[in-house]
């Protein structure tokens, strides 16, 4: 081997151990470790979340496309707890909808666009459409599983309305991979800490600085009522926050997997009002936020169960 070959092979491999060494540390140290034992372990929880992935998406589908009592029967305990502010606690009420919603609108879609699960949680968002032709309703429903099957469930449901402000529908990924798939779940810990300092920092405490913190420069937005990118954020909430300055924001649970982080809180414009029940999913790319989705509800005066919405 000539001595000019020998260089270019050692050079080659300086670039390769260089790469991989910077590679490595891009990576999370709870995501860099990696053991036989771990491995296991990793494949039996992706199965779990699967398992309860599965179960929020056939309960669903089966009430509201299928009129399907018996899966509710199967995935549905009868102690259920129920936070939809229309709905009695217990699986009967859950029952007689499947029997009752399909009669009524039989071309029902439950169009589920993304689904994460984390511990317990599973967050699910939706598009129903109760006729087809109609652009129906953004929804997120989220579900505690409890012994294999649904024990509690939260949602918010917003009208899809006909334009936008941003020009992006209320369902679509833009930001890339397009893909509606959450991310390496070996990230989850990190995207779902990074996300909820920033909700922290920018919804509850109401510093706008935080956006040039944490969030992505190109930024597309889905909530109907604010422009894109990390800019149209600023527009958008810095109205807000002086037209309501009394605003409070409490966080009531967070749900993460991989790149998407789902953030479910109460928002109270001013004291003495019921406010709003709001689901807020981001998406992270390479320590940024780079994508948003949400729904937001008002909270009612009353209500068919004693439970509240969060």
């Amino acid at each position: 081997m000539t001595s000019t070959a020998r260089l270019r092979r050692t050079l080659a491999a300086a670039l390769v151990a260089g790469a991989l060494t910077a590679a490595a540390a891009a990576v999370p140290a709870t995501a860099a470790a990696s053991s036989p034992v771990a491995a296991r372990a990793s494949h039996g929880e992706d199965a779990r979340l699967a398992y309860q992935k599965s179960v929020a998406v056939q309960v669903l589908k089966g009430v509201f496309e299928q009129g399907d009592t018996k899966v509710v029967d199967r995935y549905v305990r009868s102690d259920y707890i129920q936070h939809n502010p229309q709905a009695p606690d217990g699986k009967e009420p859950l029952k007689n909808l499947a029997q009752t919603f399909p009669q009524q609108f039989p071309d029902a879609k439950y169009d589920v666009k993304r689904v994460i699960s984390e511990g317990d949680l599973v967050v699910v968002h939706s598009n129903l459409v109760f006729t087809p032709g109609t652009r129906g309703f953004a929804v997120f429903d989220i579900f505690r599983v409890q012994g294999g099957k649904l024990a509690e469930h939260w949602d918010t449901g917003q009208e899809v309305p006909e334009t936008t402000v941003n020009g992006n529908d209320m369902f679509s990924t833009l930001s890339r991979p397009r893909t509606e798939q959450p991310g390496d779940r070996r990230f989850t810990a990190y995207n779902k800490k990074l996300v909820t300092k920033a909700f922290d920092e920018l919804l509850v405490r109401k510093d706008l600085s935080a956006i040039d913190r944490y969030w992505n420069t190109e930024y597309p937005q889905h909530s109907p009522f604010v422009p894109n990118g990390a800019e149209g954020v600023k527009t958008g909430l810095g109205g807000y926050f002086n037209q309501f300055p009394q605003l409070t924001v409490t966080r009531k649970r967070v749900v993460a997997e991989g790149d998407l982080v789902a953030v479910h809180a109460h928002y109270v414009n001013a004291p003495g009002e019921r406010g709003q029940a709001v689901v807020d999913l981001f998406r992270v790319r390479n320590g940024k936020i780079v994508e948003h989705w949400d729904v937001t509800q008002n909270v009612p005066e009353t209500s068919a169960n004693d439970n509240t919405m969060f």
